[in-house]
Formats: structure tokens, sequence, C-alpha cells
């Protein structure tokens, strides 16, 4: 859990990409803390989630490093374990932002056949959902997260566990969380990790504050 007051850490102590020097405030999580976390993450879901196989669908864009590296985390567990746990992974887009303003409408791109669902463990890998998970409008207000689940419910999966890398404090909880997430973070813009502003910063592998004149640079 992230404070309100954490002043986060001084870009000085980082290597991150030089065109994007001037256009972030400060790092709030770094790559290897979160690398460590995903780990955590792993070990709970695979304690959790028994002998049961996972279908795992990432949404992207944003959730693809967080799905990638937390699947690689619970492989290598799955090899080291005494039962294997078999795993198949699809992907579904959705998109909800201009510049950093919510769309009050939400499209739902993607995705082989759901139907495949039913009667499996399904497992959302989500990262920063649209408002977020509590992170982006996902959890801000839970609209984002409600439409999908919504839609991926009428297939009847055996269960639905989600993952979020960020929860984000809103001053509008609607009392959601998602059954894993690695850091709660103050309400803030961020990027880094694959999230983005306007396709930028997914480069970055430290999560970041954007500040005032990145916001202008790439605003669309």
């Amino acid at each position: 859990q992230i404070s309100d007051n954490w002043p986060g850490y001084s870009l000085d102590l980082f290597t991150y990409p030089q065109h994007y020097y001037g256009d972030l405030e400060y790092v709030l999580i770094p790559h290897g803390i979160i690398v460590d976390r995903t780990e955590r993450l792993a070990k709970d879901i695979m304690q959790d989630i028994g002998d049961n196989d996972i279908v795992v669908l990432c949404v992207l864009k944003g959730g693809y490093k967080f799905c990638a590296d937390l699947v690689e985390h619970i492989k290598n567990l799955s090899r080291n374990s005494e039962r294997f746990i078999s795993m198949k992974v699809d992907f579904v887009r959705l998109k909800s932002y201009h510049n950093d303003q919510s769309m009050q409408d939400m499209q739902i791109m993607g995705g082989d056949d759901l139907s495949k669902l039913t009667g499996k463990v399904s497992f959302l890998c989500f990262l920063l959902i649209l408002f977020f998970m509590f992170c982006k409008d996902i959890v801000g207000t839970g609209r984002t997260m409600k439409v999908l689940l919504n839609n991926i419910e009428k297939y009847k999966p055996k269960m639905i566990k989600v993952a979020s890398l960020l929860v984000k404090r809103t001053s509008r909880p609607d009392g959601y969380r998602p059954d894993y997430y690695g850091f709660e973070i103050p309400d803030l813009f961020v990027v880094g990790y694959a999230l983005d502003y306007n396709e930028h910063f997914r480069d970055l592998n430290h999560i970041c504050v954007i500040n005032d004149h990145g916001k202008a640079k790439y605003r669309v």
C-alpha cells in the first residue's frame, strides 16, 4: 500500500529511455519491486487454484507485461511442484480513455470464442483497466469491470478470479476489489510497465507519474 504522501523515487536513481527526459515527475514503483511482487502473486494463485487448469484472459494493451510475467512465474512454480497446471492464454482489449480522461462508452475488442470458458477456471489478468481496477475506471467506479465480467459470466466458467497489478484509491470507491492485486496506489495517472499515455511510455520499465509537460507533449 503506497500512501498519498509518498514522494516516490528520484528519476536520477534509475535508467529510463532518454526520449522521456522531462516528461516524468518521479518513479512510483521501480521495476525490480514489480517483479518481486508479481512472483508473490503467482505463489498465492498457485495455492488457491488447486489442480484446476487455467484460462488466462489478458486485457490489452496495458496488461500484457503483467500477464506475461505472472504467467511465467506460475509456469516456473508449476514445473517445480508435484502438480502440473495447464494454462491457455487469450486476449481482449478495452478502450475507455482519451488522453487522461475517461470516456462514457467502453469498447470490448478481440478475444477468441469465449464459449471455451464454459466449465473452466477463468483467470483474468488485468493491469490497469481503464479507470483502473481501482486504478482507472475499473475500480474507480467499477463500471469497466462490471461490463467485462457480465460479458464473461454468461459463458458460465467454473470459477472467475481477477488479478490487477494496481488498485487505485479514489474518492468514489464502489467496494469492488480484485481477488489479487500487487499495489494500492494514490489517485495518480501513472505510466510505464506497458501502461501508456496515448500509446507512449509502454517501453518504460518502471511505473512512473507523468508530469504536465509530458501530458501536453503527447496529447492528441
